[in-house]
């Protein structure tokens, strides 16, 4: 089996030490060389910790593996086989403001969905495609796998805009809808007897499900998880708020909705509950900070080698497993079926053909190739085709650094008023990320000689 190098850029990321698990419950199936571990200067601190602990767990495992600990990017991706993206453009501070910003506007404030996800997206892309310059010198065989978000969006500007074919989007989200159906059906969390198959778009994604018989039981789980009186039943997913679905629309949609749904069902109910969180401080942000220090806390300790059951606080526990697993599958040509944000190539045929969905997939030596889905029928078409052109607009943006396409990109998004509001979120939002947005350069000039300012809020 050939030898290969595995780079991670965040590896200073609370979420490395599932990675390094993921890799080392795959030894049989992965002969590694090398793992590096790639940061930039402000997250130096965190890179030293997590990557002392990657390096015990390794140890511990009894496994040969070299594992680095970079700053120097460059050095890092010389003839990389596999580049995993985990990294958070401005730390946890700037999702800090991607959530508080928008609620002192009185709108939803939320890491991937409204004016949140569109400035970490705006944030994001410029590096992802630095990355890929640097991999198409250095490493232009190697597949990249990313899980940084808004994944979707990532995902779509590294290989339509980056030109990368070889990327493979993840999200967890999933994951744990399929352990939901698991429960409700009354089989085991991890067993593999009903068949799942998702469709749309990262965070915006629909489902269906059959048993081992071949019955379709998708309207027996919406029924048992969305009830009124099963509220709380089952529980979803740590990052968003469990409000209750209006469990008639959800009904007649014929299929179970992804939890990020409620931002656009029940936008209003989401509002009211993001607020009182705001008022208190404590957005979904400013808790995730807190868990990360406890973790950075526990990963000090010289005894620890093995992942702590405390990441599963964090919110995105399984996302770095299934990068593992993406890995294995290319590497074996398992053709294991995954949830990932790849091509469309007609799998949804409500979506342009070249754009990139989240769909089920089989993961081959060659890739993704995604299970054919068809259409959607009217409500949910509408809504994803409206996400659909908002994604693509936000890349447009985040890649010219336009003043119009963002504003476009904030009118399209059902979350965001359009007129004075969005265009007052923008400016304020622009200036208090300007460190972190240079191709938006002259206009944060421009807005700054005019008075508009940035007051934490």
């Amino acid at each position: 089996m050939k030898q290969i190098k595995i780079v991670t850029i965040g590896g200073g990321s609370s979420y490395t030490p599932e990675l390094i698990e993921g890799f080392i419950n795959r030894q049989a199936q992965l002969n590694i060389k090398e793992i590096w571990l790639v940061d930039i200067e402000e997250g130096r601190e965190k890179l030293e910790i997590v990557g002392a602990m990657a390096k015990r767990m390794v140890e511990a495992a009894g496994l040969p593996w070299e594992v680095h600990l970079t700053l120097d990017r460059r050095e890092a991706l010389k003839d990389a086989d596999f580049v995993t993206t985990q990294f958070r453009v401005g730390l946890l501070d700037a999702r800090i403001r991607d959530e508080r910003i928008p609620l002192s506007h009185g709108l939803i404030g939320q890491e991937t969905n409204g004016a949140g996800g569109i400035f970490k997206a705006f944030r994001t892309i410029p590096v992802i495609l630095a990355i890929i310059k640097d991999m198409k010198e250095l490493c232009p065989n190697a597949w990249l796998v990313n899980f940084t978000n808004p994944s979707g969006m990532v995902t779509e500007a590294a290989i339509k805009v980056g030109g990368w074919k070889k990327t493979i989007g993840l999200c967890n989200v999933p994951i744990g809808l399929v352990k939901m159906a698991n429960a409700v059906m009354g089989v085991a969390e991890d067993s593999e007897e009903l068949f799942t198959k998702f469709a749309g778009l990262n965070h915006f994604h629909w489902h269906r499900v059959w048993d081992k018989d071949g019955n379709e039981v998708t309207a027996h789980i919406i029924d048992e998880v969305y009830k009124p009186e099963n509220k709380g039943k089952y529980a979803g997913v740590k990052n968003v708020r469990d409000l209750a679905f209006n469990f008639e629309q959800v009904r007649d949609t014929g299929l179970l909705p992804c939890s990020y749904h409620r931002y656009y069902y029940i936008t209003n109910d989401m509002l009211k509950s993001e607020m009182a969180e705001y008022a208190e401080g404590k957005t979904r942000a400013e808790v995730v900070k807190r868990t990360e220090a406890e973790l950075f806390e526990l990963y000090k300790d010289p005894a620890l080698n093995y992942k702590p059951e405390q990441l599963t606080k964090r919110g995105g526990t399984h996302y770095s497993d299934a990068a593992c697993e993406v890995v294995a599958s290319i590497v074996n040509d398992k053709r294991t079926q995954m949830v990932v944000s790849t091509q469309n190539n007609g799998a949804i045929s409500d979506l342009p053909y070249d754009c990139v969905v989240e769909v089920s997939a089989l993961i081959t030596s060659h890739g993704a190739e995604a299970l054919n889905w068809g259409s959607f029928p009217p409500a949910t078409r509408g809504i994803l085709q409206v996400q659909k052109a908002m994604e693509e607009v936000v890349i447009d943006a985040a890649v010219t650094g336009d003043y119009g396409k963002a504003l476009q990109a904030f009118t399209v998004n059902p979350l965001i008023p359009s007129g004075a509001i969005a265009r007052d979120l923008l400016n304020e939002m622009l200036v208090a990320n300007k460190n972190y947005l240079p191709q938006f350069s002259a206009k944060i000039a421009e807005l700054e000689a005019a008075g508009v300012t940035y007051v934490a809020k």
